[in-house]
């Protein structure tokens, strides 16, 4: 079983859009999924129970005391782990040493900027992020490059050395689709054939 981390301390950016619709992406294409919310307020298991039984199946867990048996890693292709804001420390080290990948969802403001240039220079001094340009990624959030924003965005992210693996748009068929439990794959194609080329760019970097 392949773990990946959604995390980002900054409240807000994205981080339960982004791995609820990793979840229903993976499990669209026939991989067995379990999503781990690790977040007080529990969005990501909301979301899971709003989701008809008749689309593809993703498993869940609910907390720390959760932690995957040798069972479930076995039995499952992927873990994708929902994160709360500001996880640092001791909590941070726990989350991100064991996995396998992690994702780091960024939108195109000054707050989420500062603090994302912040979790990095931590996640250096604390030795955390390791060499190699397939552990961790950046997706850019509700993102409309026809704006000021988003260009000032890819100019912050050019001066870090990891890799932008995509953006997803700013549009609303990602919070209608959550008010039924689906995710972006789950919707018919009318309705999501401008994002499904932002979806393969991430799931090829995954599979790497």
């Amino acid at each position: 079983m392949r773990a990946v981390l959604v995390v980002n301390p900054k409240g807000g950016c994205g981080k339960t859009t982004l791995a609820t619709n990793l979840a229903g992406c993976l499990a669209s294409r026939g991989d067995s999924v379990m999503l781990w919310d690790l977040d007080r307020q529990k969005s990501a298991l909301e979301w899971l129970a709003l989701r008809s039984p008749e689309l593809p199946v993703i498993h869940s867990l609910e907390g720390k005391e959760d932690e995957p048996s040798g069972k479930q890693k076995r039995k499952h292709d992927w873990l994708i782990m929902d994160t709360p804001a500001g996880l640092h420390g001791k909590n941070l080290e726990r989350a991100v040493k064991p996995v396998d990948k992690v994702l780091m969802p960024i939108q195109p403001s000054l707050y989420d900027m500062a603090a994302t240039r912040d979790f990095l220079a931590v996640l250096h001094e604390e030795h955390l992020l390791r060499k190699g340009k397939y552990f961790l990624g950046v997706v850019g959030m509700r993102v409309d490059a026809r704006t000021r924003a988003a260009a000032a965005l890819e100019a912050f992210l050019k001066q870090f050395e990891l890799p932008v693996l995509t953006y997803l748009r700013d549009t609303q068929v990602y919070a209608n689709a959550a008010f039924q439990g689906k995710s972006i794959m789950d919707l018919p194609h009318y309705l999501n054939e401008k994002d499904l080329d932002d979806w393969t760019l991430l799931l090829e970097w995954l599979d790497k």
